[in-house]
């Protein structure tokens, strides 16, 4: 059973269990223990036992992980398995970007529309999905349940248009604009910040030199 409150931390760590399951269920690895996913994983393996315990147990002593079983474990843990649905909200440079190279079906999620306020995009489909005007926003969301919204408008209409999306229903915001939005009471909101990465970045590299 998941417990009530895990842990920030524990939850990013999620996903990189997930990747490292798939990259070692497609080598042919059919179980591994706690220390080698830690080892290859640069994790220890009491910090693999304490995360996974969160949500229940998965291992056999002295027989450890079965990597497909752990595999769809976490998938579910994830949610990649409740038909999650998404809309873009812009169609620009990064919009176009995550259209076309970001595979949201691996993530448990099916990407649907895209919307957008140039008439050049509008009526068209960029990679299979249908670009809609904004106008339209309200109307689709009705008739399509939409679990997240990805902005990738100008910070300056992030709010209006997370707002725009709460009201339509969306459970979640994944947020690339350059705007911080926070959460409202049944919403997620995820803040992506390039800018953040890369000055980690730019300050562990000082610190080495």
């Amino acid at each position: 059973m998941k417990k009530d409150k895990v842990s920030s931390a524990v939850i990013r760590r999620l996903p990189r269990y997930y990747r490292h399951l798939s990259d070692l269920a497609r080598q042919g690895v059919v179980r591994i223990s706690s220390s080698a996913l830690g080892k290859s994983m640069h994790l220890t393996a009491s910090q693999i036992r304490q995360d996974l315990s969160c949500f229940g147990e998965f291992g056999q002593q002295g027989y450890g992980y079965n990597v497909e079983s752990l595999r769809k474990e976490v998938a579910d843990i994830l949610g990649m398995n409740q038909g999650h649905t998404a809309v873009i909200l812009g169609a620009g440079n990064l919009g176009r970007a995550l259209l076309e190279n970001f595979h949201f079906d691996r993530s448990g999620v099916r990407l649907t529309a895209a919307f957008d306020v140039c008439p050049e995009l509008i009526g068209h489909d960029i990679s299979g999905v249908p670009i809609y005007p904004i106008e339209e926003l309200e109307h689709y969301l009705s008739a399509h349940p939409t679990s997240i919204g990805v902005l990738t408008v100008p910070g300056s209409v992030a709010g209006e248009m997370s707002e725009r999306l709460i009201a339509g229903g969306v459970k979640g915001i994944w947020n690339f604009t350059n705007s911080e939005l926070h959460a409202d009471s049944g919403i997620v909101v995820e803040n992506v910040h390039f800018a953040d990465s890369l000055l980690a970045l730019s300050y562990f590299i000082s610190e080495a030199s």
